[in-house]
């Protein structure tokens, strides 16, 4: 087998003998059938809002059967309803989806794990980067400590960019261009920043580090989602894992200066892009290609899946033309550029927006939710983005030694790797759940924020910013695993989409709010993060929804 794949190869059916197996013949999983089961019997609940469902399937009189494809069929139009669309790209999407939850999960995917997890790792990487350059950036350019915060604001901007751009831009120009594209302009406008020769010309390629980082969770989550199967989704909130471990690589790279830390990081950042370029062959999304009418490569992809999983699959495109349609007849199939762009808008529009207020339950929901996001968003870089400087700036008789300000800082970074680990455990205890966890865990946080400011002695801060490192991933694990899950399935993307783009802009605004609270009282902004935790930790207390042991709505 060669070491490296030629990243260009497209998928076709020929070279992957032995995968195709007959419907007629093939071993449907239980879960596909149970769903089915579950979904029908949904549709004869009295209490079901008749609104959503104009005219649902009957179905009642149909004896259904798994391997043929009036089954398929049936499972196919019993969850049209919910989707809001009904076009031949949907319905082969929907039998794209079940084919690769009868493939099951397997080595792509866990392989896929580890390659979107490198987008996660490098968001944090980066910002904690930035965070462990500030200090040298004032001594070589001259900027104060208060100032030269805005490279953060850069940051931020360039996140913002990245991702309202990137996600968009992978339905456009394909999920396999965008997921290595966003680490591969990261990684040169990383390397680049080693050699800014000012202020202003550094905070211009943060900016850059950026726009390419920005895009690395929406189109590595939305690329592993449309891999995963169904019962497998869960893992999606389980890349939070790898967010711990940005941290905890930029605080080991930095012993050498500003400009070596950035070097490395840079290095690192387009070492991963190379992992995923050469080293994984990625197969361009099903769904994509079928927007693009190009549904033999789609049929081939998941073939594809199915023989890196040793595996095999019923789907081809005689099912596909037999549920959706013929390809050279339905017109609808193609998707035009502006019906893309369009789907993707559609989610901020007022249609997708109101079913998330559809109940008062729901409404106060997704209203806290949000809140939640917002001052999160704003509280975690207040107090992470300049923790070095906290560290090297809590004497007022004497600064703290460079080496013990690094020390702690990486002390602090491999404490709160667990936090993530720990919080997929205790999201299933009973009595605590998902709520009682991110309350919890958040209260604690906010706690721990202020406790920092009572003694200026390292070993004093160094067990505070460990703690609260620990239960800040605990809670960020999470909010990222509890937020799809209280939204609807068809406004989901809609709820979670919102609550990422408020917490960029409060990002953003953070780095505003440090440079003018801190020249106030250096510790004030330390206050705002504390606070900002704690009525997020009040906003959860009125959290109307527990989904520990419930299905998503």
């Amino acid at each position: 087998m060669p070491v490296f794949i030629n990243p260009f190869k497209k998928a076709d059916v020929s070279d992957f003998e032995g995968v195709y197996v007959p419907l007629a013949n093939s071993q449907r999983r239980h879960s596909v059938v149970a769903a089915y089961e579950d979904r029908k019997n949904s549709l004869n609940d009295d209490n079901l809002d008749e609104k959503k469902f104009e005219s649902p399937p009957d179905l009642g009189s149909q004896v259904y059967s798994a391997n043929t494809i009036e089954g398929l069929r049936a499972e196919i139009e019993l969850e049209q309803p919910a989707s809001g669309h009904d076009t031949a790209y949907d319905r082969k999407s929907k039998v794209i989806n079940k084919a690769i939850t009868d493939i099951g999960m397997g080595r792509y995917q866990w392989e896929l794990f580890v390659l979107c997890g490198f987008g996660w790792l490098a968001d944090n990487m980066w910002l904690q980067g930035v965070a462990l350059t500030l200090p040298g950036l004032t001594s070589e350019f001259g900027p104060s400590e208060t100032n030269v915060r805005y490279t953060t604001c850069a940051l931020f901007i360039g996140l913002c960019l990245g991702a309202s751009v990137w996600g968009v831009a992978s339905d456009v120009i394909g999920r396999r261009l965008a997921f290595n594209a966003t680490l591969f302009l990261a990684g040169v406008f990383g390397l680049a920043v080693g050699g800014g020769n000012s202020w202003i010309g550094t905070c211009a390629l943060f900016a850059c580090v950026g726009v390419g980082v920005g895009g690395n969770l929406p189109v590595d989550g939305a690329l592993f989602l449309e891999f995963l199967p169904f019962a497998s989704s869960g893992l999606l909130t389980a890349l939070s894992v790898w967010w711990p471990v940005g941290q905890l690589i930029s605080s080991m790279a930095d012993n050498m200066g500003w400009r070596y830390l950035n070097l490395t990081l840079g290095a690192f950042t387009f070492m991963m892009f190379m992992c995923r370029f050469f080293l994984f062959h990625l197969y361009e999304s099903p769904k994509f290609l079928l927007s693009q009418g190009r549904q033999p490569e789609a049929v081939a992809t998941v073939h594809g899946i199915a023989y890196k999983n040793k595996r095999t699959t019923w789907l081809s495109e005689d099912v596909l033309n037999e549920i959706g349609g013929l390809a050279d007849v339905e017109d609808k199939q193609k998707l035009s550029k502006k019906e893309i762009v369009n789907r993707n808008l559609s989610k901020f529009s007022t249609e997708r927006i109101a079913p998330l207020f559809a109940t008062r339950k729901l409404g106060l929901m997704t209203i806290l939710i949000w809140f939640c996001w917002t001052t999160i968003g704003m509280g975690y870089p207040l107090f992470n983005a300049f923790l070095p400087q906290y560290l090297a700036n809590s004497n007022a008789e004497q600064p703290t030694a460079p080496s013990i300000v690094y020390r702690n800082y990486a002390i602090t970074s491999v404490v709160g790797v667990p936090g993530s680990i720990l919080a997929a455990y205790t999201v299933n205890v009973k009595y605590v759940g998902r709520k009682g966890t991110i309350a919890i865990s958040t209260l604690i946080t906010g706690v721990l924020v202020f406790c920092f400011t009572i003694s200026s002695d390292p070993n004093f801060q160094l067990v505070f910013t460990c703690l609260e490192a620990l239960f800040q991933n605990i809670m960020y694990g999470v909010l990222y695993a509890y937020t799809p899950e209280v939204f609807p399935a068809p406004n989901r993307g809609t709820g979670t989409g919102i609550a990422s783009c408020f917490n960029r802009i409060a990002g953003l605004c953070a780095p505003i709010v440090a440079v003018n609270a801190g020249q106030t009282d250096p510790k004030a902004p330390i206050y705002a993060s504390g606070g900002l935790f704690l009525a997020a930790f009040v906003a959860m207390c009125l959290f109307p929804i527990e989904t520990r042991d419930h299905q998503s709505l």
